[in-house]
């Protein structure tokens, strides 16, 4: 493997590097077909064997140093993305002029039109510069822009704020995203995935208490400012950190040696999908755009997470139409986020543990018949009936585990960095929308039920669940074809070309 001498084609004259620093003897790579980590495989002269015992002890190794990163940032973009339910109930609304009409209700979805807008640019950015500069750099900006809701005076300015808040936190879902996939192989993906994404409900469990007692402040009346003065304050100084303890890939990073680089790049050849490619190739967009499986993708993270919206925006507001006071409704809102953070974590747990068995989009079916469950309880009981309702608003947030699978689904079924990269970005608009279109379905006239709402929720999941159930069987079929035709599963050309799932036919889908 220390002969490798990857010789530049024509074509890619101006992508060959020399990895002449300390790291890298000198030798020349093809970067531009090839994936970066042929610079780790082509100029190591070790052991190129490892034992069972020293990749459990990288992989513990890896796992300490990203996992925490991953999560306080994740914790803290949605602890910012959801304090507008919270700061609600304590003097918002009417300080902002939102208790008019779907005022309030758009003021929730235009942040994710900004999500929208922002996906793209910032995984382009992502791609073709340091991952941890680029997600430093909008963690920071969007601290400060959290900060200046406190400037906000009525609620046209209210819309500007939280459309830039959308465009620079969209970033950092298919960032991290892209990350987990450039650390671990397949089977370990969804778990790892999973303990991030599950922050977004952990976080919840705090975030009422804390904001309880900002909102404390000038006895409860028109004190919303300090919760963002707060949360505003903790970002803009995380963002700066992150530029430092953040590790995007495998093979520069400082915290590994030579050998556990080694290591680290090479047992992800199982992946069949590369580490990271910083050159931006149309040929993988124009692939990507005509593979039916991610538009299935894209519909599913739409339908699916209409039901985000009561969950994210309105279930403080809920739980105080029942008659609960500001302070029991944050409370009660706790519950929600623990159930949340655990069916997330213990559904990423499952995928992992049962990976060969083929059972993450039955998975993803499970969390969304919860959902429809929830729904139909919180149609058809009374308000009167609080336990009840109750239940049904604790066990709705199931559709973030629903998410969290899809996430693993994503990223272990597409190979070719840009196509990775790009496709991580199409999921989350696909979230996005969903997001959008769900708070505007919940409308004020139909407080506090919020019947049709409910019931677009439910059809929404439903066939969620239908497309999935496509999705699984066109996987299914691929794979059957490509073995079929005697072709293996093998590695032989995991960072070769930074081939596409599509163009090598030796990968395989994972159902």
């Amino acid at each position: 493997m220390s002969d490798i001498e990857m010789k530049p084609t024509s074509r890619s004259h101006s992508h060959v590097e020399e990895a002449s620093t300390a790291d890298y003897p000198m030798k020349t790579v093809d970067t531009f077909h090839a994936d970066e980590a042929m610079r780790v495989i082509a100029t190591y002269s070790g052991d190129e064997s490892w034992t069972e015992d020293e990749e459990k002890k990288l992989l513990q190794k890896i796992d300490w140093n990203l996992m925490p990163i991953l999560c306080l940032t994740y914790a803290l973009q949605y602890y910012d993305k959801a304090m507008l339910g919270q700061a609600a109930i304590f003097g918002l609304r009417t300080d902002l002029q939102l208790l008019t009409g779907d005022r309030y209700s758009f003021s929730a979805s235009i942040f994710y039109l900004g999500f929208i807008v922002g996906a793209y640019p910032v995984m382009v950015l992502a791609q073709r510069y340091p991952v941890e500069r680029v997600a430093a750099g909008t963690v920071s900006i969007w601290g400060l822009c959290l900060l200046l809701t406190t400037q906000c005076r009525n609620y046209q300015a209210l819309y500007a704020q939280r459309f830039f808040l959308g465009v620079l936190e969209s970033g950092i879902s298919p960032m991290f995203m892209i990350v987990v996939s450039s650390w671990y192989k397949k089977n370990e993906q969804a778990l790892r995935m999973g303990i991030w994404y599950c922050c977004t409900g952990y976080i919840s469990c705090v975030s009422p208490l804390i904001n309880w007692g900002l909102g404390q402040i000038h006895g409860g009346v028109s004190s919303w400012p300090y919760m963002f003065y707060f949360a505003g304050s903790i970002t803009f100084v995380w963002g700066i950190v992150l530029l430092w303890v953040l590790k995007p890939e495998p093979i520069s990073v400082k915290v590994l040696n030579e050998r556990e680089r080694y290591i680290a790049v090479s047992r992800l050849r199982s992946n069949n999908s590369g580490v990271r490619n910083t050159h931006f190739k149309g040929s993988q967009v124009r692939e990507l755009l005509f593979d039916g499986k991610f538009w299935l993708l894209f519909f599913i993270a739409m339908l699916s997470m209409i039901a985000n919206a009561p969950i994210s925006t309105f279930t403080p507001i809920l739980i105080n139409g029942f008659g609960y006071s500001t302070f029991n409704s944050l409370l009660l809102s706790m519950p929600c986020s623990f159930w949340s953070g655990s069916m997330t974590l213990s559904m990423s747990y499952l995928c992992y543990r049962f990976t060969a068995k083929g059972i993450r989009s039955y998975l993803f079916i499970f969390t969304q018949m919860i959902v429809v469950f929830a729904c139909i309880l919180l149609v058809a009981v009374p308000s009167t009936v609080k336990g009840v309702a109750l239940f049904a608003i604790i066990i709705l947030p199931s559709v973030g585990s629903g998410y969290g699978i899809l996430m693993g689904i994503q990223m272990a079924n597409i190979a070719g960095y840009t196509k990775k990269s790009v496709a991580s970005a199409g999921l989350f608009i696909g979230y996005c929308f969903g997001n959008f279109i769900g708070p505007l379905v919940y409308r004020s006239q139909d407080s506090p039920r919020y019947l049709i709402g409910f019931l677009v929720t439910i059809g929404s999941s439903v066939v969620s669940c239908i497309l999935m159930y496509i999705y699984r069987m066109i996987c299914s079929s691929e794979n059957k074809k490509r073995d079929d035709a005697g072709i293996v599963e093998a590695y032989d050309n995991a960072y070769d070309d930074d081939l596409t799932d599509k163009k090598n036919l030796q990968f395989r889908y994972i159902l």
